[in-house]
């Protein structure tokens, strides 16, 4: 019923949408402020289709160098895509592992764009789960972590892996799982980006929005059935548009703002301004669905029950032990004015990975960043990157 509604809703719009596209392309330039208002109609609505990377080259020393995205390995759930770049050498090999939490991995567009000159860069491209025939069966948690091994085992042994947000958890476990197996893919170095890996420290309105009602209700109100329109049809999910009108309302009064800024530059012809306000939004009004499996699993694994900080994690039936893991050097990085994953959420890893020796271990908190500042922006770039690179130099 929940998809249905949107759905009704989203279909409704779309003449509304249309004509005022239309309007705009036709309305005289001296209507400056009639076009913006009819371009804003235009972009009142969400896109359900994941968004171009847009990294056609890279900048190698002195020279520009074609990119071409590759699919290394496919499966109905995700791709391992590669930022191949043409007539390298050998570089370290880099896995970035994107969040599945509402938006496409494309989010993750200005870190990738960051690693690649020094960085033979893959990243987990998770699909729209609304997209995915149930005859494929679930994608849960389990799931997750099994991909990413198994893309670490195809990407080859001494792959470096950057994880970013919500997944830094999964690929704690998925470290921890291929050391005590002695898996010869597993990670050289592993670096959690603003992660919560302990919920339990400075809970945020996030963490408190999990916690404060059953897995049930969640259950209950949150999941949805995929219309019959869509390839994935009857699949039960956690709607993409769900989770953005959850982070949205946390920061409601800043998003109208931005949107009263948009208008604004539009209506004045500072098109510079406009650009970098709907580049953003373009991004982040592209919404994926997760599956509710995976999204139900998470929120009672990570955020309600704390299975990983506790030691009680499991995998398949076998016990996540991230003392086992012994030559992967670990490095975590918190933002200052992080508001989703707080100072303390994600350096509670080095605890748990004891066995490292204290010079494997490292971390870092970025002063005046929040959530999206530690990989994207001019502080990821000028001051939290040379850092990982640092990492991942010192573990070739």
């Amino acid at each position: 019923m929940l998809y249905a509604m949107y759905q009704t809703a989203a279909d409704m719009m779309m003449p509304l949408r249309a004509w005022s596209a239309a309007a705009g392309k036709v309305n005289p330039a001296s209507w400056q402020s009639a076009g913006a208002f009819y371009e804003m109609l235009s972009r009142a609505g969400l896109s359900h289709r994941r968004p171009s990377f847009g990294i056609p080259e890279v900048k190698v020393g002195n020279q520009m160098v074609p990119v071409c995205e590759e699919e290394v390995l496919a499966t109905p759930f995700g791709t391992l895509l590669r930022f191949a770049k043409e007539g390298m050498p050998p570089q370290p090999k880099v896995l970035v592992v994107a969040p599945l939490s509402g938006h496409f991995a494309t989010l993750l567009r200005d870190t990738v764009r960051v690693l690649l000159p020094e960085h033979d860069v893959h990243i987990t491209d998770w699909a729209n789960a609304r997209d995915v025939g149930i005859w494929h069966g679930p994608f849960g948690f389990d799931e997750y972590i099994e991909h990413l091994i198994t893309f670490l085992e195809v990407m080859g042994p001494g792959a470096h892996v950057v994880a970013v947000c919500q997944p830094c958890v999964q690929a704690l476990a998925a470290a921890a799982l291929m050391a005590e197996d002695d898996n010869p893919a597993q990670p050289a170095s592993l670096t959690l980006m603003a992660g919560p890996v302990d919920t339990r420290v400075n809970p945020t309105k996030v963490n408190e929005l999990a916690t404060g009602r059953p897995i049930s209700w969640f259950e209950q109100n949150l999941i949805a059935r995929v219309p019959l329109r869509y390839p994935g049809a009857a699949r039960r999910v956690y709607p993409g548009f769900v989770q953005l009108t959850a982070f949205m309302s946390m920061n409601a009064e800043r998003h109208v703002k931005a949107q009263v800024d948009l208008y604004k530059a539009m209506a004045n012809g500072e098109h510079e301004q406009a650009a970098t306000i709907k580049a953003f939004y373009d991004e982040y009004f592209a919404v994926l669905d997760l599956t509710a499996e995976f999204y139900l699993e998470t929120v009672q694994r990570v955020f309600q029950e704390h299975l990983l900080a506790r030691g009680l994690l499991e995998w398949r039936g076998r016990w996540v032990n991230p003392k086992a893991i012994r030559r992967t050097a670990l490095f975590t990085v918190e933002g200052e004015r992080d508001d989703i994953c707080a100072i303390g959420q994600t350096v509670a890893a080095h605890d748990l990975c004891s066995s490292l020796r204290p010079y494997r271990k490292k971390h870092y908190m970025q002063a005046g960043v929040g959530h999206y500042g530690v990989f994207s922006g001019r502080r990821w770039a000028g001051q939290i990157y040379p850092l990982v690179r640092n990492t991942i130099l010192a573990n070739e």
